[in-house]
């Protein structure tokens, strides 16, 4: 079964992106190394904290924003959960969500699940691709969105169209240039038909 093993950011300030990783609780997942090349707009990809309780969305928002994040969705309830959206000082979208919409607890940072999601051209297309590649559908919605088993990863791996991914993140999907994302995987090393990189 293939899994994702890391996931490293590309970003223009190494130091300061390590502290707001791991101020964050995410440096046991995030890499991150130095890199110059040019990226303008939507990178293509959002990752998502998926935890159990709202209280928990607003701690970890509070910690990134408090890290130097921009809010781009205010937390709030919707017919699904809870959530928000932020960007992060290197530019990476972070989506904060819950399906519950009472909290059962306290408050905490414990995350439950990431989601790498991928804002594809043709959801079809990229789903053949990665399945020629040794990964297994769970969840699928036609030309809309896909979700990949990989119940050995840290990181969950799901396809939206482009278009939807932006929206659902709140910015334009306009962007050009580097993804900054490299995705370390036992099913790599390959480049993926939008360009997303994936290393073994």
């Amino acid at each position: 079964m293939t899994s994702i093993e890391s996931l490293t950011l590309d970003v223009t300030d190494p130091a300061g992106a390590t502290a707001f990783y791991t101020d964050f609780g995410l440096a046991d997942h995030v890499r991150v190394r130095a890199t110059e090349a040019p990226t303008s707009g939507f990178r293509g990809f959002v990752l998502s904290l998926v935890v159990s309780q709202p209280s928990t969305v607003d701690t970890l928002v509070g910690a990134a924003l408090a890290g130097g994040a921009t809010e781009l969705k205010r937390a709030k309830k919707s017919f699904w959960g809870y959530g928000g959206v932020v960007q992060a000082p290197d530019g990476t979208i972070w989506k904060v969500a819950t399906s519950a919409k009472k909290d059962t607890g306290p408050a905490s940072r414990r995350i439950d699940d990431i989601v790498l999601l991928l804002g594809v051209a043709d959801v079809k297309a990229s789903r053949q691709f990665y399945v020629e590649r040794g990964l297994a559908v769970a969840k699928s919605f036609g030309s809309k969105y896909v979700e990949f088993a990989t119940p050995a990863s840290s990181v969950k791996l799901a396809l939206y169209g482009r278009r939807a991914a932006a929206k659902d993140a709140g910015v334009s999907p306009d962007g050009t240039g580097s993804h900054r994302l490299v995705i370390g995987s036992d099913a790599g090393p390959f480049t993926d038909p939008d360009g997303f990189t994936w290393a073994a």
